[in-house]
């Protein structure tokens, strides 16, 4: 059982608190990534999502997880489990220190999760407190402007991560 801490850091020009649209605990969120299998090493040729909202009962045992999915190579079954509660907003602090702020961690059984791609249904306010929502960043980057504050607002140069953690 080897558990992935996902964090991501962007540069945010006038900007903080960078997060899910529901929160960084939102069911209905989906994280999208390649996945590479433990055994064989093959790589997912395309992203696999995972939503926190999604359940499926464990083959074997008791329980559930949000993903089974089998390896096409060597056709072994892997799990990916979203743990809530360990995700933070990325903070304007955090960006200009060039930081990584926790997104999501994911309990990952014969599979490790690569390449995260960032999408849809995020939410992030101006230093002035006007709040954006339903943020876009399969682009790579957002820009707008804040009429309160009157300059314009920047996501660009995003990043992330998978730390294994204990």
């Amino acid at each position: 059982m080897v558990k992935f801490l996902l964090k991501i850091a962007a540069d945010l020009q006038n900007l903080t608190n960078l997060q899910p649209q529901g929160g960084c605990d939102d069911p209905s969120f989906s994280y999208l990534f390649k996945l590479k299998c433990e055994n064989c090493g093959e790589v997912s040729p395309r992203e696999t999502c995972v939503s926190l909202g999604d359940t499926v009962p464990l083959p074997r045992g008791k329980g559930t997880t949000n993903l089974i999915q089998k390896c096409k190579l060597c056709l072994r079954d892997g799990t990916v489990t979203v743990i809530p509660g360990r995700g933070k907003p990325l903070t304007q602090e955090e960006s200009e220190a060039e930081n990584y702020a926790p997104l999501m961690l994911f309990d990952c059984r014969g599979y490790e999760p690569i390449d995260y791609v960032f999408g849809g249904g995020w939410k992030v306010e101006s230093l002035e407190g006007t709040k954006f929502e339903g943020v876009d960043l399969s682009g790579g980057d957002f820009a707008e402007y804040d009429e309160e504050g009157e300059y314009v607002v920047k996501i660009s140069n995003l990043r992330s991560t998978f730390d294994v953690v204990k």
